[in-house]
């Protein structure tokens, strides 16, 4: 067979959801877990930041760095500039290259930050860590993407985010159990930290046997490798008695991209419409993701008792893609991200009038499943929307402004909580959720059972 870029883009269309498929993405999923854990780490571990002394529960000023809101600020700057000005790096050196870097640099960052105790080294090596996730997160995506036949590509998606989202719990589960505690001389907080960059550390070997992304290769000029890899798969699939049709011939350009192209037709409209999109998703979404036992804890729920019902509430995060899985490839990607929207909105404003604990963790736990499903959602929506020479560095682009978004965000929900107490927030949230619906509603291109390629062109 021609080893050119479009029979390889053809063949990776016709394959099926193998079992060596579903381990590939097991495998991405895995490093994702760990970054997940890192993403969501600073709600559970901020009671304890603040019980010692390093960090204060309210923000001096409006950017004041000794607080919860510099904390959080921090990381999601290292994200913005590891998405921004690191995203492109994945189009140029390698999908598989990248992520295996990005997450030993995760690992690292993440063990030094557990040793420090002064607000301004936190905040330092939590800037750090974030740019390691940065570029992780937007390269996971880019090879599930790519990787993915279009009748699966949804599944595959929400597949590796209830994979990701058991970080959840499982951060909520050790912040509950140990941030309140002092264990060997040091703050239960610390060890929060430690076991996300330990177990970071040991994905990396397993993870390590992942190959390149066949388009990355094709497109670069490798196609003799993105057929030998390529042709593997389809052994598996064989081995599993499938019979494979015909390859249809996608035209793929080779050679790399260049960034002007994500201001140019046809990607300007959707680039301008990502930017927007997640400028509010993030500040809606990490608003409530970020500050969860904080707010409750505004509410007049004591510390102890706010990290115990964030863990029930936590405990939810992977069953919204795992709901996801039965309809996601069914409807059109566009309308699931616009409607968990609007249901995040709805149970922000119901959290305005939870107090008991039933009702307090009835809205939660709508709020996770909504969040999450928004989250798997779009994930998979962003990089079907441009080619593959400039896939990485597009979504790297408009998922920096997410980061950007909650960087300010954070201080913005610190002055309202301050101003306005708990429920300013949610109406905060809900407002967001408002304008996500509306942008992706109205100019959200569709890409239900289409291959990459001709959603592309």
């Amino acid at each position: 067979m021609k080893a050119d870029g479009s029979a390889v883009a053809g063949r990776l269309e016709r394959l099926p959801a193998t079992r060596g498929f579903w381990r590939r993405v097991v495998l991405l999923s895995l490093g994702g877990f760990f970054e997940f854990y890192d993403l969501f780490l600073a709600a559970y571990v901020a009671p304890g930041l603040v019980r010692s002394h390093i960090l204060t529960a309210t923000t001096p000023g409006l950017f004041g760095t000794t607080g919860i809101a510099g904390f959080v600020a921090a990381f999601f700057a290292g994200l913005f500039v590891g998405t921004a000005l690191f995203g492109f790096v994945a189009d140029r050196l390698g999908r598989r290259t990248i992520f295996m870097v990005s997450l030993l640099w995760y690992a690292v960052a993440s063990l030094v930050m557990a040793f420090q105790h002064d607000a301004f080294g936190l905040n330092l090596w939590r800037f750090i860590c974030g740019i390691g996730i940065g570029v992780e997160l937007v390269t996971i995506d880019t090879y599930i993407a790519e990787l993915a036949p279009p009748g699966v590509r949804g599944r595959a998606f929400a597949f590796a985010n209830v994979i990701q989202f058991l970080a959840i719990p499982l951060v909520a589960f050790l912040g509950w159990l140990l941030v309140p505690r002092t264990l060997f001389g040091l703050d239960g907080w610390r060890f929060v930290v430690m076991a996300g960059s330990l177990g970071a550390l040991l994905v990396w070997f397993v993870r390590a046997r992942l190959p390149e992304s066949p388009r990355w290769l094709a497109s670069h000029g490798r196609s003799a490798e993105a057929e030998a890899i390529v042709e593997t798969w389809e052994i598996e699939a064989r081995m599993e008695g499938i019979t494979l049709p015909e390859p249809k011939m996608q035209p793929m350009e080779q050679g790399r991209g260049s960034f002007r192209e994500v201001f140019r037709k046809p990607y300007l409209g959707r680039t301008l419409m990502l930017v927007a999109f997640n400028l509010f998703q993030a500040a809606g979404y990490y608003g409530f993701a970020s500050w969860v036992p904080t707010l409750l804890i505004a509410s007049g729920i004591e510390v102890t008792k706010s990290l115990g019902y964030t863990f029930i509430i936590a405990i939810a995060a992977p069953f919204g893609p795992l709901i996801g899985l039965l309809f996601i490839d069914k409807v059109e990607r566009k309308w699931i991200v616009a409607g968990s929207a609007l249901a995040i909105a709805a149970a922000g404003l119901a959290f305005t009038q939870a107090h008991a604990m039933a009702g307090v963790i009835a809205c939660g736990v709508a709020l996770t499943l909504a969040n999450n499903i928004l989250s798997f959602a779009y994930h998979g929506y962003q990089p079907e929307l441009y080619p593959t020479r400039i896939r990485a560095r597009a979504v790297g682009f408009v998922y920096s402004f997410s980061r950007l978004s909650t960087v300010f965000s954070a201080f913005a929900i610190a002055a309202i909580l301050k101003g306005f107490g708990a429920a300013g927030v949610f109406v905060f949230i809900a407002g967001c959720m408002g304008v996500v619906a509306a942008v992706i509603g109205i100019f959200g291109p569709r890409t239900k059972d289409l291959p990459l390629e001709q959603i592309s062109r």
